[in-house]
């Protein structure tokens, strides 16, 4: 495992602090679907590009407990989250919760990780900043919504929401305009950002 520098240390806690903040004002927007935007991908990312994949599994794994803490009103407020856990309230319920809402995240975290040291080997860096900034909207979100679907199926709530639709149709329906935001913002961000802790020296491409 890498052992992280003192500089990457206070980079990884500024990330840190910015996925606690993005969670936040994010879940204070109402969306009809329950589900709140995710700029939090945007220095979850950061932190899996800069960091490698110990800082993009600490980064996902605090952006997943963020998300799981305001299923129950704590650090803002998931519309989706606090239904879930209104319908059954059970230790089942929460330990679900847990899985559905941390272990995306972390995958993603580390799976940014590998996705930019494969892209920069074959690709310009500025390449692999925007692949990687689409990967981690898209990484999430299939994850995300299939962990709900596979964990949540029989909870009321989830039949009512998909209603008979294929899987397909319902991830459709449901991520709608915030994986439309999610998708164009955070490449771009990544992208912009990423180039500037590039030229920083706070992502060393060669390792």
């Amino acid at each position: 495992m890498k052992k992280l520098s003192t500089r990457e240390l206070v980079l990884l806690s500024v990330l840190i602090a910015l996925i606690i903040f993005l969670c936040f004002i994010t879940s204070v927007v109402p969306m009809p679907s329950g589900l709140n935007i995710t700029f939090s991908l945007i220095p979850l990312a950061l932190a899996a590009i800069a960091l490698g994949p110990v800082g993009g599994a600490i980064a996902g794994g605090v952006f997943g407990l963020v998300s799981f803490l305001q299923c129950f009103g704590l650090i803002g407020t998931s519309g989706m989250g606090v239904a879930l856990f209104n319908e059954a309230r059970t230790f089942k319920t929460v330990a679900l919760l847990f899985v559905q809402r941390v272990f995306p995240r972390l995958i993603d975290g580390v799976a940014l990780a590998y996705v930019f040291r494969a892209v920069k080997k074959h690709a310009p860096i500025s390449l692999a900043f925007s692949v990687t900034g689409v990967c981690a909207a898209l990484i999430n979100t299939l994850l995300f919504m299939a962990a709900l679907v596979w964990l949540f199926g029989s909870y009321e709530y989830m039949q009512g929401k998909v209603a008979g639709r294929a899987f397909f149709v319902y991830l459709v329906a449901s991520v709608g305009i915030n994986g439309l935001v999610e998708l164009i913002v955070t490449p771009i961000l990544v992208s912009s950002i990423g180039y500037a802790l590039y030229k920083a020296k706070y992502i060393d491409i060669d390792s």
